[in-house]
Parts: structure tokens; C-alpha cells; sequence
């Protein structure tokens, strides 16, 4: 039997579900799992199924494209073993990539990160050691373009389902975010929304918060107002320096950014409007 992860997304009508499952029947499948949310505002049905069948993945899709053209919806169908590849960019600061490669390596992560790629050599000895294929793209305001055309050409060529910022601290523009929208995510040294912008955790300090966390959510040419995939919190006190919360927040970061990163690789995040429909496992 092949197991099969099925994503469906369109205009909630009657009949979705049924005609989903009816086009797994008729290729001999059994349903495993199943989650459908519909968003109240948009009215947009989001669906995951995840089920086995002996027949071929091209024969699975036929079916499904035929029985489901009506509904005009966004189709996804892959084999469950089949991985999701991803590339990596990073800036200086190494903890994120370093936890997410190390995750692959341990089986933790279903993906495959094919590249990564800096506008800095500093982790380049870092990529090597997990035999991951490093790309120093360096950045200034005369390169910037060529630098994102440079991205867009990895991306092609390593054939990578998405990209994952993993503190790439620099700003990309309106056209590269839509020309990867939903195919790029962020962690944000923040909760957001709130402390934006540069020294998030000295502005923490300085309004004596308690609260401090991390947001990992898609990219778009708002900065760091992208749809939010998921998020976390750790409790602090007035004795905390910002080293301190620096350190703490550097743990939430890596946890964050890996859960989200696991949704992604699992095809459990939808995209609708401004919003996200995370099927948790």
C-alpha cells in the first residue's frame, strides 16, 4: 500500500467531503486521518487527509483532479515518505540553523534541507559539517536584486518546496515575498505583534515585561505582519538583564522555528488571506 497526504483548499459548498472520499474509494484508498477547518470569514474550506491505496500517485491525482474539477480547488497530493525540501538562509547568528539541521540529521524533522544560503561566510563551516551545500550571497543596496534573482535561481535548482529565514536579517522585497508567497517563513525574535523592529528584548526590558516569546509566520512585503504559522512564550522577571532574555529568547527561537518548520513539512498549514489553519498532529 502507498500512504498518500492529500491537501485541498476552495469555496466551502456541500458535497467536499463526500466527493473527496468518494474519489479515495474509487481508487481503493482508506482514509488514516482527517482534518477540515472552514474559515467563517472567507468562507474558505481547508482540508488534510492522509490515507493509504495500492494504485500510483499518477493514478490517485487523475482521480482526484476529475471527481474534485467542480469545486475549483488548490490540490496537493504527495507520497507520505516523499520529503519536503527546503533551503535555509541565515545572517551570522547560527542557533537556529544549527537546531534545525541537527533535527534533520536526527530524524526529528521529515525534510530535507538542500542548501544553505548567507550573505555572511560565517556558517559556512557549520553547513559542512552536516554535508549541506553552502551559498554566500552577499547583500549591499547595489546587489540587492541581483542577490534575490540569485535566490530565486537556488530555489528553482534545488527544486526546494520552501524557504525557511532562520535570522536572516535582512529585508526582502515586495516582488521576491510574492513570487514565494506562502513558501517563505520567518522566526521573528518577538511576539508578536509588539517590539518590532531592532532590540526587541532591550525594549522588553526597558517596559518591564514578563512575557517574552518568538512568532514563526510567512513572509510578505509587510515587515513582520506576515500570517503567523506559530508562536511561543517564556516567563521572565524584573532580575532578568537582556542578556538574559537574549539567552532565553535565542531557546524559544529554535523551538518555535522547528514546530513550524515540522508543519510545514507535513503539509499542515493552509494559507487563507491574512490567516493561517494549522492542523496540529
Amino acid at each position: 500500500m502507498n500512504a498518500y497526504v492529500m491537501t485541498l483548499r476552495c469555496v466551502d459548498r456541500a458535497g467536499i467531503v463526500h466527493a473527496a472520499s468518494g474519489a479515495i474509494v474509487a481508487v481503493r484508498g482508506n482514509i488514516l486521518e482527517n482534518d477540515q477547518f472552514t474559515d467563517p470569514e472567507s468562507g474558505v474550506f481547508c482540508m488534510r487527509t492522509r490515507f493509504e491505496s495500492p494504485a500510483s500517485q499518477p493514478e490517485v491525482l487523475a482521480r482526484l483532479e476529475a471527481d474534485l474539477a467542480h469545486l475549483e480547488p488548490a490540490l496537493g497530493l504527495r507520497h507520505e515518505h516523499e520529503r519536503r525540501r527546503a533551503i535555509v538562509m541565515v545572517s551570522r547568528a547560527d542557533h537556529c540553523l544549527a537546531d534545525l539541521l541537527y533535527r534533520t540529521e536526527q530524524e526529528d524533522l521529515a525534510l530535507d534541507i538542500v542548501a544553505v544560503v548567507s550573505n555572511h561566510p560565517d556558517c559556512a563551516g557549520l553547513a559542512a559539517r552536516y554535508d549541506v551545500a553552502f551559498h554566500e550571497v552577499p547583500v549591499s543596496g547595489t546587489t540587492r536584486a541581483a542577490a534575490e534573482a540569485r535566490l530565486l535561481e537556488l530555489v528553482e535548482d534545488y527544486r526546494a518546496d520552501f524557504v525557511v529565514l532562520a535570522r536572516y536579517m535582512q529585508i526582502l522585497s515586495a516582488p521576491l515575498c510574492e513570487a514565494l508567497r506562502g513558501r517563505l517563513i520567518n522566526i521573528h525574535h518577538s511576539f508578536l505583534p509588539g517590539f518590532r523592529g531592532a532590540r526587541p528584548y532591550h525594549q522588553a526590558h526597558e517596559r518591564g515585561v514578563k512575557l517574552i516569546g518568538a512568532t514563526a509566520h510567512f513572509v510578505t512585503s509587510d515587515l513582520d505582519e506576515g500570517p503567523i504559522i506559530e508562536q511561543d512564550v517564556v516567563r521572565v522577571s524584573h532580575a532578568h538583564r537582556p542578556e538574559d532574555m537574549i539567552s532565553l529568547g535565542r531557546d524559544v527561537e529554535r523551538t518555535v522555528l522547528a514546530r513550524a518548520v515540522r508543519l510545514m513539512s507535513e503539509d499542515r498549514v493552509a494559507l487563507v488571506g491574512a490567516r493561517t489553519v494549522v492542523f496540529s498532529p
